[in-house]
């Protein structure tokens, strides 16, 4: 991801770096978007705000150092935090338009919105919040085209009812377990139960009734209620994404069977399909999943060190396919205009 520009209160900054480096280097609560159909509009982005809102209470209330003035939160969002964010993207977006057009490419773009604590300035403390909006050009994967490679790693991520970029640092451990190809990484407590990915959240499509193949359904014989959705509950210490919940009121509306508790490896034969979201990704189709064969060697220092057994997928598969065209309803419905945010 390229990156265009960083602002701060409103104001673009000089130097931006990507988004990572970004959230390594300024801690706080955050949330990520991204525009569709040719940047006309922000995908669930009313959504995206009331995440926001929820992390930035949850930090302020288990991290308080990161807030040293002790702000009155509930008189701070509508009137400082929320205003704020809107000038920012809006003078970001200004920005990042203008350098589109002197490219002339079509890009979209993500978004990047993270609440911190006011900073020292010139040895004068500033606001109580300082915000900052970090965009940068994206290119949106294809469905059904950009399969993902999982591999199953380390443990859970701690305090994940708040999104704040702490993990972003935290999380960095991990990488030298990633085997080559691999997409995205799963956390596990133990080895088993798996709770989510690094920077999605999972889900698998398992058969209820050993006897019932997906392929059932290719042939018009089988019956969706032999088969159901899982996905690690928000009380196993998992994000609760924007795109998780959709996934859930997706297949309450079309019939699918949706139960909240982490897939279990060991029956990981029951699996049929799998997939992961997030607000860049959207939906995405799970190519193969590996995991190791020992889960007490991970303190060791390499993937290369440790011994792998790997399952395989052919291609999205029927339900996921439909919870995908369930998803992009909901993009179309609930898409904020860009131009909102530009007058």
């Amino acid at each position: 991801m390229a990156n265009t520009c960083l602002v701060k209160n409103g104001v673009p900054q000089p130097i931006v770096h990507s988004v990572s480096t970004f959230l390594e280097t300024h801690p706080g609560a955050y949330t990520t978007s991204r525009t569709h159909k040719n940047a006309s509009f922000v995908v669930f982005w009313e959504r995206h705000l009331q995440r926001l809102e929820q992390s930035v209470r949850i930090l302020a209330e288990s991290m308080p150092h990161l807030f040293p003035e002790n702000p009155n939160f509930d008189s701070s969002w509508d009137s400082v935090i929320k205003p704020l964010i809107q000038v920012s993207m809006r003078n970001g977006l200004v920005l990042a338009f203008e350098e589109r057009e002197n490219k002339g490419e079509e890009e979209e773009f993500a978004l990047t919105a993270l609440v911190a604590g006011g900073l020292e300035e010139d040895g004068e403390k500033s606001k109580c919040f300082d915000v900052f909006v970090h965009i940068g050009v994206y290119a949106p994967l294809v469905f059904g085209v950009n399969s993902a490679r999982l591999a199953l790693v380390g443990g859970g991520r701690e305090m994940a009812l708040s999104k704040h970029s702490q993990w972003v640092r935290t999380r960095k451990y991990l990488e030298k377990l990633r085997p080559p190809r691999v997409t995205e990484l799963l956390l596990s407590n133990n080895g088993d139960q798996i709770l989510e990915g690094n920077v999605t959240n999972f889900f698998v499509v398992c058969r209820k009734d050993m006897r019932s193949s997906i392929h059932d359904y290719k042939s018009g014989s089988g019956r969706w209620d032999l088969y159901e959705v899982q996905t690690a509950p928000i009380s196993d210490g998992v994000l609760p994404g924007i795109l998780r919940q959709l996934v859930i009121e997706v297949c309450f509306c079309k019939g699918i069977s949706l139960l909240e508790v982490a897939p279990s490896w060991s029956k990981r034969d029951t699996w049929e399909e799998a997939f992961v979201t997030n607000s860049l990704r959207i939906l995405q189709h799970v190519e193969s999943i590996q995991a190791p064969c020992t889960w007490d060697k991970l303190h060791i220092k390499s993937y290369k060190d440790l011994s792998w057994e790997e399952i395989h997928f052919e291609g999205p598969g029927l339900i996921t396919s439909e919870i995908q065209i369930g998803i992009m309803e909901r993009m179309s419905t609930e898409g904020y205009p860009i131009h909102n945010f530009l007058i």
